[in-house]
Protein backbone atom coordinates (compact mmCIF):
# COMPACT_ATOMS: atom_id res chain seq x y z
CA UNK A 1 0.00 0.00 0.00
CA UNK A 2 1.38 3.39 -1.00
CA UNK A 3 1.46 6.49 1.19
CA UNK A 4 0.16 9.80 -0.10
CA UNK A 5 2.14 12.89 0.88
CA UNK A 6 1.32 16.47 -0.15
CA UNK A 7 3.84 19.18 0.72
CA UNK A 8 3.33 22.88 0.06
CA UNK A 9 6.16 25.33 -0.63
CA UNK A 10 6.41 29.13 -0.34
CA UNK A 11 7.39 29.73 -3.99
CA UNK A 12 6.46 28.51 -7.46
CA UNK A 13 9.67 26.55 -8.15
CA UNK A 14 10.46 24.65 -4.95
CA UNK A 15 8.18 21.69 -5.77
CA UNK A 16 10.11 21.16 -9.03
CA UNK A 17 13.40 21.15 -7.07
CA UNK A 18 11.99 18.60 -4.63
CA UNK A 19 10.84 16.35 -7.47
CA UNK A 20 14.33 16.44 -9.01
CA UNK A 21 15.78 15.55 -5.63
CA UNK A 22 13.29 12.69 -5.17
CA UNK A 23 14.21 11.34 -8.61
CA UNK A 24 17.88 11.28 -7.52
CA UNK A 25 16.89 9.41 -4.37
CA UNK A 26 14.88 7.02 -6.52
CA UNK A 27 17.94 6.27 -8.66
CA UNK A 28 19.80 5.55 -5.42
CA UNK A 29 17.06 3.08 -4.36
CA UNK A 30 16.20 5.15 -1.29
CA UNK A 31 12.61 5.81 -2.35
CA UNK A 32 10.16 4.16 -4.74
CA UNK A 33 7.62 6.61 -6.17
CA UNK A 34 4.40 5.32 -7.66
CA UNK A 35 3.28 8.75 -8.86
CA UNK A 36 4.24 12.40 -8.46
CA UNK A 37 2.38 15.55 -9.46
CA UNK A 38 3.36 19.19 -9.11
CA UNK A 39 0.79 21.95 -8.71
CA UNK A 40 1.77 25.60 -9.12
CA UNK A 41 -0.43 28.58 -8.39
CA UNK A 42 1.21 31.55 -10.09
CA UNK A 43 1.11 35.20 -8.96
CA UNK A 44 -2.05 35.78 -11.02
CA UNK A 45 -3.79 32.90 -9.21
CA UNK A 46 -3.85 30.48 -12.15
CA UNK A 47 -3.36 26.83 -11.17
CA UNK A 48 -1.12 24.64 -13.33
CA UNK A 49 -0.91 20.86 -12.83
CA UNK A 50 2.22 19.05 -14.02
CA UNK A 51 1.73 15.30 -14.29
CA UNK A 52 4.85 13.13 -14.31
CA UNK A 53 3.13 10.20 -16.04
CA UNK A 54 2.12 10.90 -19.62
CA UNK A 55 -0.42 8.14 -20.21
CA UNK A 56 -1.52 9.31 -23.67
CA UNK A 57 2.00 9.17 -25.12
CA UNK A 58 2.88 5.87 -23.47
CA UNK A 59 -0.48 4.38 -24.53
CA UNK A 60 0.06 5.46 -28.13
CA UNK A 61 3.58 4.05 -28.12
CA UNK A 62 2.48 0.75 -26.64
CA UNK A 63 -0.57 0.51 -28.92
CA UNK A 64 1.54 1.39 -31.95
CA UNK A 65 4.05 -1.32 -31.09
CA UNK A 66 1.42 -4.01 -30.68
CA UNK A 67 -0.51 -2.77 -33.72
CA UNK A 68 2.68 -2.90 -35.82
CA UNK A 69 3.52 -6.37 -34.56
CA UNK A 70 0.03 -7.70 -35.33
CA UNK A 71 0.00 -5.77 -38.62
CA UNK A 72 3.25 -7.46 -39.67
CA UNK A 73 1.92 -10.85 -38.73
CA UNK A 74 -1.30 -10.37 -40.74
CA UNK A 75 0.39 -8.22 -43.45
CA UNK A 76 -1.82 -5.22 -42.72
CA UNK A 77 0.14 -2.03 -41.80
CA UNK A 78 -3.07 -0.11 -41.04
CA UNK A 79 -3.32 -2.08 -37.80
CA UNK A 80 -0.27 -0.14 -36.50
CA UNK A 81 -2.13 3.18 -36.85
CA UNK A 82 -5.25 1.67 -35.35
CA UNK A 83 -3.22 0.29 -32.43
CA UNK A 84 -1.60 3.69 -31.79
CA UNK A 85 -4.99 5.42 -31.83
CA UNK A 86 -6.57 2.88 -29.48
CA UNK A 87 -3.53 3.09 -27.17
CA UNK A 88 -3.69 6.89 -27.06
CA UNK A 89 -7.41 6.85 -26.30
CA UNK A 90 -7.04 4.24 -23.58
CA UNK A 91 -4.12 6.22 -22.09
CA UNK A 92 -6.25 9.37 -22.02
CA UNK A 93 -9.10 7.56 -20.30
CA UNK A 94 -6.94 5.70 -17.79
CA UNK A 95 -6.50 7.34 -14.40
CA UNK A 96 -3.85 5.75 -12.24
CA UNK A 97 -2.04 7.15 -9.27
CA UNK A 98 -3.29 10.25 -7.48
CA UNK A 99 -6.90 11.26 -8.13
CA UNK A 100 -7.06 14.24 -10.51
CA UNK A 101 -10.08 15.76 -8.74
CA UNK A 102 -8.24 15.68 -5.41
CA UNK A 103 -5.23 17.37 -7.03
CA UNK A 104 -7.34 20.16 -8.54
CA UNK A 105 -9.35 20.63 -5.35
CA UNK A 106 -6.27 20.99 -3.15
CA UNK A 107 -4.45 23.03 -5.83
CA UNK A 108 -7.24 25.61 -5.74
CA UNK A 109 -6.61 26.14 -2.01
CA UNK A 110 -2.95 27.13 -2.53
CA UNK A 111 -1.99 30.76 -2.10
CA UNK A 112 -0.80 32.70 -5.15
CA UNK A 113 2.92 32.35 -5.86
CA UNK A 114 3.23 28.93 -4.19
CA UNK A 115 3.56 25.31 -5.25
CA UNK A 116 2.92 21.83 -3.90
CA UNK A 117 4.12 18.34 -4.68
CA UNK A 118 1.85 15.31 -4.44
CA UNK A 119 3.68 11.98 -4.16
CA UNK A 120 2.58 8.39 -3.79
CA UNK A 121 5.41 6.50 -2.12
CA UNK A 122 5.51 2.72 -2.40
CA UNK A 123 8.45 2.35 -0.02
CA UNK A 124 11.38 4.36 1.25
CA UNK A 125 14.32 4.50 3.59
CA UNK A 126 12.78 7.15 5.87
CA UNK A 127 15.85 8.31 7.80
CA UNK A 128 17.88 9.02 4.63
CA UNK A 129 14.95 10.54 2.75
CA UNK A 130 14.04 12.80 5.68
CA UNK A 131 17.66 13.90 6.00
CA UNK A 132 17.71 14.84 2.33
CA UNK A 133 14.35 16.66 2.46
CA UNK A 134 15.49 18.73 5.44
CA UNK A 135 17.12 21.23 3.04
CA UNK A 136 13.69 22.27 1.72
CA UNK A 137 11.33 24.61 3.50
CA UNK A 138 7.84 23.21 3.23
CA UNK A 139 4.66 22.35 5.06
CA UNK A 140 2.83 19.04 5.07
CA UNK A 141 -0.65 19.74 3.68
CA UNK A 142 -2.11 16.21 3.56
CA UNK A 143 -0.77 12.76 4.20
CA UNK A 144 -1.78 9.18 4.81
CA UNK A 145 1.23 8.64 7.08
CA UNK A 146 0.84 7.85 10.76
CA UNK A 147 0.83 10.85 13.10
CA UNK A 148 4.35 9.94 14.25
CA UNK A 149 5.76 9.71 10.71
CA UNK A 150 3.98 12.91 9.69
CA UNK A 151 5.54 14.73 12.66
CA UNK A 152 8.99 13.46 11.65
CA UNK A 153 8.48 14.69 8.09
CA UNK A 154 7.27 18.11 9.23
CA UNK A 155 10.21 18.39 11.64
CA UNK A 156 12.64 17.60 8.82
CA UNK A 157 11.04 20.27 6.61
CA UNK A 158 11.29 22.81 9.45
CA UNK A 159 15.05 22.25 9.82
CA UNK A 160 15.64 24.35 6.69
CA UNK A 161 13.60 27.22 8.19
CA UNK A 162 15.72 27.21 11.32
CA UNK A 163 19.01 26.80 9.40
Amino acid sequence: MSDLIVIGFPDEFKADEVLLDLRKLERGYLIDLEDAVIVVRNKEGKVKVKQTQELVASGALSGGFWGLLIGLIFLNPLLAFFGAAVGAISGALTDIGIDDNFIRELGNTLESGTSAIFVLVRKSTPDKVLEDLSKFEGKVLRTSLSHEDEAKLQAALRKSEAG
